[in-house]
């Protein structure tokens, strides 16, 4: 399903903060990613995620090697992946609803005709009413607007799904809420997981397999545990 082959990424020129770094997820297999905070895990799942061209390195999603990144990716690889990140105020527009925050794919890939359908199929999925839908993220808890963006993660059905510290900002119940929805969808879709985190329990738990990074910007990759 997804190939990271000798991935070397950054922001800056000549600092990357990931070097020479390979994973796979294979179809239905639910990859844990574990490390401390600044190991560059969040950039790797952005390369992942077809959101940051590495500088080096090859991505292959589907068996087809991904060569445009963001907008410029082909539709079909684009939709193959869903992201939730972990603050979702920093990837919510504050101007749209929560049913046109979950709407959002659907529309901008001109799947118009099944907003009102699949909006409201999710919504109940992920604990959200119809008056929490009509709320705007200012006015909705962290939890509720991490819900609507699993939401909107879900929305195009994607084959795989990646979740950078989903839960780190939430409540035990809501963390157990998202991550059982995440376990449905993929029990239905036999879709790949990538889950970013630096809570080993959890990820041991929801994971068929834990890589792991000690230290920041590993030169030869994470090391698999379990």
């Amino acid at each position: 399903m997804l190939e990271l082959t000798g991935i070397t990424a950054g922001y800056d020129p000549g600092r990357p903060v990931v070097r020479d770094v390979s994973l796979s997820v294979a179809p239905a297999e639910a990859v844990g990613l574990l490390g401390p905070s600044g190991c560059g895990k969040s950039t790797l799942a952005r390369v992942a995620a077809l959101l940051h061209r590495p500088d080096a390195g090859t991505v292959t999603l589907g068996g087809e090697v991904v060569r445009g990144w963001r907008h410029r990716a082909p539709q079909a690889q684009r939709t193959a992946v869903g992201v939730v990140f972990q603050q979702p105020r920093l990837s919510a527009d504050p101007r749209l609803s929560l049913r046109e925050l979950i709407a959002q794919p659907l529309r901008s890939t001109g799947r118009r005709g099944e907003v009102a359908e699949r909006v409201g199929e999710l919504a109940g999925r992920v604990g959200l009413t119809g008056e929490l839908l009509d709320r705007r993220p200012h006015a909705v808890s962290d939890g509720q607007l991490q819900r609507a963006c699993l939401a909107r993660a879900l929305v195009l059905e994607p084959r795989l799904l990646i979740c950078d510290e989903m839960t780190a900002m939430l409540d035990a119940s809501t963390t157990a809420a998202l991550v059982a929805v995440v376990e449905s969808y993929r029990e239905e879709s036999g879709a790949g997981l990538l889950a970013v985190g630096h809570d080993r329990v959890l990820l041991e738990r929801w994971c068929d397999r834990t890589v792991r990074w000690d230290e920041p910007a590993p030169r030869h990759g994470p090391e698999e545990r379990g």
